[in-house]
């Protein structure tokens, strides 16, 4: 299965975005990108402090990424990213208008014990609260699916690539 499509694994902290989206990006047949990667390192000390980025701290993130999709239109590509607010995602869509959503979905307490569970990673288990209230899911006029979070990875990623086949 392959797409043309540029996808953006989305959802919040904790939610497997990073682990998903490569092995869903296998099935498509197309290259993964890390969202994180395109953080600046001012981002990544601050979520690392355990202060919440604010929407100016995040501009120029969402428009390295968005800039990845652009070149990828055409060719297709899996891209993380947490894209919590629909200015967000418009801001994605503006600049590669062709992106579809996969958004993760899932229980509060499932996702706040994977992400005890992380090592390495910068986001600390305390900003999942913020994360949770800053979300605005998929709108009914937006490219995408939402797919649970329970299961192994390799579930997930196969009920994503299926979601996204049916649509």
């Amino acid at each position: 299965m392959s797409t043309p499509h540029v996808v953006v694994v989305m959802g919040v902290a904790g939610t497997g975005k990073t682990t998903v989206g490569p092995l869903l990006a296998a099935r498509l047949g197309v290259p993964y990108a890390e969202g994180d990667d395109f953080h600046p390192q001012a981002n990544i000390a601050k979520m690392s402090s355990g202060t919440p980025l604010t929407d100016d701290d995040r501009w120029p993130w969402l428009d390295a990424i968005g800039a990845w999709a652009r070149l990828r239109a055409g060719h297709g590509g899996v891209v993380s990213c947490s894209a919590l607010k629909r200015g967000y995602r418009d801001r994605l869509r503006s600049a590669a208008p062709g992106v579809v959503f996969v958004h993760l979905t899932g229980d509060r307490a499932l996702i706040e014990d994977r992400m005890s569970h992380r090592e390495g990673h910068f986001m600390p288990t305390a900003l999942l609260d913020s994360q949770f209230a800053t979300l605005q899911p998929l709108g009914a006029d937006e490219a995408g699916v939402a797919v649970d979070v329970a299961g192994t990875p390799e579930d997930i990623a196969d009920r994503a690539a299926k979601a996204l086949a049916a649509r």
